[in-house]
């Protein structure tokens, strides 16, 4: 069906059957919270069928400039040929076995000799796993129960110790809630006052590297001096930095080594692969040979090592190795950032519109009227550059999006502010199709049977 690159909203027929069989076999109707229907508006794709490079093509058959990029685990573009031809070489052999397969130690040479500051790495499958793994393998060093997570930073984990820290802590024992703590990002006194508050009580700090904004005045250095002099572990969270700030993390940006980092997302381009990294003196506790302290149940998944995994994450590394990945996501969001930031220059909307993060993994923000963040103008931008054949919740570029793609995005954004300045004159409720989207963490589904009612 091609682009529709005017205000004609495309027709999502097979889209909408589809979320009525969804909501009724998939609790909230998609198996990611962040992709869910109550993340976007009405008139919305609700089901992508494909995707090549930086365009996808949703189940009726439009088609669209993407920028999320599977949340962000796609840094080379969707079906990148070289990941796709190693992982159907991979396949033809088989994908899971009794044994290991030697692919295993190829991906832990290749991951190793990218992340030069990790002795030891076990992969998994989603980043979760990584990250729990990683304040398992802490507390188990330590003999603490009490960790330590950065507020500014959305989200670390499915498991307890860290949804316990949200609103949405529903089913989590009120004791697992009390042993997460939490501090600021660039704020060393808040990390300092939580080892002042709990001394020898914590057993690591966990953030990741960066969420856009840089490191101020030594912040990753001095919380990690905090750690050790503390007798705490420093781990970084790598799932978004990692293979999107530098080739070889954000660690190698900033110069830091940590006791452990968690990688993950476009590790493997989109496939199901993550890992879990750090100093020989913490990893090798979930092993074999030490008999100085108890085994740690590190991480154990019968899929965490599928050949064709590995294969796409050793193939994803070459890439970055060899090409100009990272500076290419770099340049391509600067466009990207240059050109929307002068639409709403021209549009008089910088009050409310921003763009925001690190070029290479943008996001913005809406605001409404009073200058306070809008669920609802979030929404009506998004219903607008959808309408315009851009499927934008964030603005991630991958190594595929064109000039081309630029150029029509920020034509799409143009067209979509127009609308978005109406409806700051005349009230968002005149031009927004149906109910806002939703914050993912919230207590209860106040507005929950008014969304299903409009799918």
């Amino acid at each position: 069906m091609g682009f529709v690159m005017d205000a004609q909203t495309p027709p999502f027929e097979h889209s909408d059957r589809l979320r009525k069989k969804a909501q009724r076999l998939i609790p909230g109707g998609a198996h990611t919270y962040a992709k869910g229907d109550d993340q976007y508006p009405v008139l919305s794709p609700g089901f992508i069928r494909r995707g090549a490079g930086s365009h996808v093509w949703d189940v009726d058959g439009n088609e669209y400039i993407e920028y999320g990029m599977g949340n962000r685990a796609v840094g080379l573009g969707h079906a990148y040929p070289p990941v796709l031809k190693a992982v159907e070489d991979a396949l033809h052999h088989g994908c899971n076995f009794t044994r290991p397969t030697e692919i295993e130690v190829q991906c832990a040479e290749t991951f190793l000799d990218t992340i030069t500051g990790a002795e030891m790495v076990k992969f998994c499958k989603d980043g979760s796993d990584a990250t729990s793994g990683a304040v398992r393998l802490a507390r188990a060093y330590t003999g603490r129960d009490m960790v330590a997570c950065c507020a500014d930073h959305p989200f670390f984990s499915t498991d307890d110790w860290f949804i316990g820290t949200t609103r949405m802590n529903a089913g989590i024992p009120d004791a697992v809630r009390q042993l997460t703590l939490t501090f600021r990002y660039n704020d060393i006194e808040s990390v300092r006052s939580l080892f002042d508050r709990y001394p020898g009580r914590i057993a690591a700090l966990i953030l990741e590297p960066s969420r856009g904004e840089d490191p101020k005045d030594g912040f990753l250095h001095e919380a990690r001096r905090l750690c050790h002099e503390d007798g705490a572990l420093f781990i970084l969270d790598e799932m978004i930095t990692g293979f999107r700030w530098h080739a070889r993390g954000a660690q190698a940006l900033y110069n830091i080594v940590p006791d452990l980092s968690c990688f993950g997302k476009a590790l493997g381009n989109g496939f199901s692969v993550s890992a879990l990294a750090g100093k020989r003196e913490f990893m090798r506790l979930g092993g074999l040979d030490h008999t100085d302290r108890p085994r740690v149940f590190l991480l154990s998944t019968t899929h965490g090592a599928e050949t064709h995994a590995l294969a796409a994450a050793i193939a994803t590394m070459n890439i970055y190795g060899k090409e100009p990945v990272i500076e290419t996501l770099h340049a391509q969001g600067r466009k990207l950032r240059e050109g929307i930031e002068q639409v709403i220059a021209r549009h008089g909307l910088q009050p409310f519109v921003r763009i925001v993060g690190r070029s290479s993994c943008l996001a913005y923000a809406t605001l409404d009227e009073a200058g306070e963040p809008s669920q609802s103008f979030r929404t009506l931008f998004l219903q607008e550059t959808i309408r315009r054949g851009v499927l934008m919740p964030s603005l991630v570029v991958s190594y595929t999006h064109s000039d081309e793609d630029i150029a029509r995005t920020i034509e799409a954004v143009d067209g979509a502010l127009g609308v978005y300045a109406l409806a700051l004159d005349q009230g968002v409720e005149r031009h927004l199709i149906g109910r806002p989207s939703q914050i993912v963490y919230r207590r209860f589904n106040q507005d929950g049977a008014a969304a299903l009612a409009a799918c």
